[in-house]
């Protein structure tokens, strides 16, 4: 007869369902608001999420740590194909249709946890010494990192690119690598960074040219009279007019921090920032907690690099202290990939945290 350890619910990290909830429940009234039709999507992404979410929390991963390279491979064959069979829209090459079932994948989304859990493998495979990774170890691990960031730069998605760049390296910042690698690194992409520019896509420059120019693009400005608009306070729905006239361009998705500030004002702002710094606190808190255990460590601070990379660079956007990428909200902007992602990469470490002490399962 299937039993429960009861050990389960005493080792489960509450913490992180308590902060997200929030965020989902404020994300759907104002997605739903807007355009009732998108929210029902939405309720479709959350149900398919907590599915996936509850699956992967009950596999045991540790156990089959050995299928991580072959997921990694898999991933990249995918990246590889995307360009030759793959879907395209605005330009890019990037999607993936399923064969009779009408449905489109991204591998460029499914690449972030799968490089995640391919970094924790190699880590705990070979831990840091004293002082770091040396040069050897450290060129090996940066070469998982920068082959999907280039597959991934050339469908193009300059954007989703660096995130794999930023967190790659972020983690094994984290972990340790060798100070003299870090400075001459640094050296290298001073230098090389401005070379660079002429490789960039012309909408790319234009996003550039228009985050340096004295005078914001246009959604830029409704964003910004959007969020000034909210005032202290916040507008009731009717009252937002910046939303409800649609001249907030994707307020549903990209721009939705403007929206919110709009609805609920500068508290209301305060409060959501503070809901993912206590987030992004909270994964740090776990990356020191489990020293030692560097697969736990590798999933939890690239959960911390992730949350602050998305939420400043979309927050940043949206006042015009960063060039209008792509980049959404986490667990606030509609849509299903980057839910999903964020959703699987909490079920594996809820995983990884509640079966530490190798209970059964």
């Amino acid at each position: 007869m299937f039993q429960i350890d009861r050990r389960i619910f005493t080792h489960f990290d509450y913490i992180v369902p308590i902060l997200i909830t929030p965020i989902v429940i404020f994300s759907y009234i104002l997605v739903s608001q807007l355009y009732p039709n998108l929210a029902n999507k939405q309720l479709v992404y959350y149900g398919a999420s907590l599915v996936v979410g509850f699956l992967i929390f009950i596999f045991p991963i540790r156990k089959f740590s050995w299928l991580i390279p072959l997921l990694y491979w898999f991933n990249i064959f995918l990246l590889v194909i995307v360009k030759i069979f793959g879907n395209s829209r605005l330009g890019a090459t990037r999607w993936l249709e399923i064969p009779f079932v009408n449905f489109t994948i991204q591998p460029s989304e499914l690449i972030k946890p799968t490089l995640i859990l391919m970094l924790a493998y190699l880590i705990s495979q070979n831990p840091p010494t004293k002082g770091g990774y040396k040069i050897k170890e450290f060129l090996k691990l940066s070469f998982y990192i920068i082959l999907p960031s280039i597959l991934i730069y050339i469908e193009p998605d300059l954007g989703t690119s660096l995130i794999l760049l930023f967190i790659g390296f972020g983690v094994l910042f984290i972990i340790g690598v060798d100070k003299k690698i870090w400075i001459s690194s640094v050296v290298v992409i001073a230098i090389l960074a401005p070379l660079t520019y002429p490789l960039i896509n012309d909408y790319q420059k234009k996003r550039v040219k228009d985050f340096l120019s004295t005078k914001p693009s246009y959604q830029v400005r409704q964003s910004i009279i959007a969020i000034g608009s909210g005032g202290l306070n916040g507008k009731a729905k009717d009252e937002a007019t910046q939303s409800k006239f649609k001249f907030l361009p994707i307020a549903t998705s990209d721009f939705i921090f403007a929206y919110f500030v709009e609805r609920f004002g500068f508290w209301g702002a305060i409060l959501l920032i503070a809901i993912y710094a206590l987030l992004i606190l909270h994964f740090l808190v776990i990356t020191l907690y489990m020293k030692g255990d560097y697969f736990t460590q590798v999933l939890s601070s690239s959960l911390s690099l992730m949350l602050f990379l998305y939420t400043f660079v979309n927050i940043a956007m949206t006042i015009g202290y960063a060039p209008v990428v792509g980049l959404p909200l986490p667990l606030f902007s509609y849509g299903g990939s980057s839910f999903i992602t964020f959703v699987i990469l909490f079920a594996i470490l809820e995983h990884l945290i509640t079966f530490r002490y190798n209970y059964k399962y």
